[in-house]
């Protein structure tokens, strides 16, 4: 019997990210946009130091933790790299001081009492902790995020808190194959960070995206794009220490 071949063990982390890069720039094109202006986040879970280490000889300089001691692990293991550290995980109240002290900016902020641990525990040595607001686009019952009419006053009042900075919004819209709900759904999200902009000048970042629907994120206007599966292929069984 002959043994299956997966693509991503035929492709290199290479070929794949000249891949996910291209799908960028070909979506940024058609929405008539500068590639430039669209970052990539590879989304590293359960991902092996050796394997974030080949992603970042190819170029890649951020990278997207979900699980915080697998996380601060990698970040110091790979220190000499100089990496940027984005943490896209749920946020336990009792896990901030090691989020504020070792990352470089956090996309799942959803309430308050999170932000205000975040700026107290952040390091003076260090630079303000970049910020994003995770927004339930969906009001779906299971899934975290502040919901949108939380977001205004949120915002207004993170934005005031000291050694971070708010930066923008994270979506993850429900799970479907309608690209037209998909995109009713990232054009919300940017049309609601317009609307902050006047209170809140330094938003600037729409993560949004990930690897099944970044053309659609594109066209609405995402700025960051996270993906994960696209980049490393399917994901690894997480190691329990």
């Amino acid at each position: 019997m002959i043994k299956k071949v997966s693509y991503y063990s035929m492709k290199s982390l290479a070929e794949t990210f000249e891949i996910v890069r291209q799908q960028i720039k070909d979506a940024c094109n058609r929405a008539n946009r500068s590639p430039e202006t669209v970052a990539l986040l590879a989304v590293s879970k359960t991902r092996s130091v050796d394997e974030i280490r080949a992603a970042a000889a190819t170029g890649q300089r951020a990278f997207g933790e979900n699980y915080l001691q697998e996380a601060v692990e990698k970040i110091e293991t790979l220190k000499e790299l100089n990496l940027e550290w984005h943490f896209i995980g749920p946020i336990q109240s009792n896990k901030t001081r090691p989020i504020a002290e070792h990352f470089d900016w956090v996309h799942s902020v959803d309430r308050l009492k999170i932000a205000q641990r975040l700026s107290d525990q952040r390091p003076k040595s260090c630079s303000d902790l970049n910020v994003c607001i995770q927004l339930n686009i969906s009001a779906e019952d299971q899934k975290a995020g502040c919901s949108i009419a939380e977001l205004p006053d949120l915002a207004r009042q993170i934005a005031a808190l000291p050694n971070i900075c708010l930066r923008g919004i994270m979506v993850i819209p429900e799970a479907t194959d309608d690209e037209a709900l998909l995109r009713q759904r990232f054009r919300h999200t940017a049309e609601l960070l317009d609307g902050l902009r006047a209170d809140v000048p330094t938003l600037d970042t729409l993560s949004m995206g990930m690897s099944g629907d970044i053309q659609a994120a594109i066209f609405e206007g995402s700025t960051l794009v996270r993906v994960g599966t696209a980049l490393f292929g399917p994901r690894k069984p997480r190691e329990t220490h």
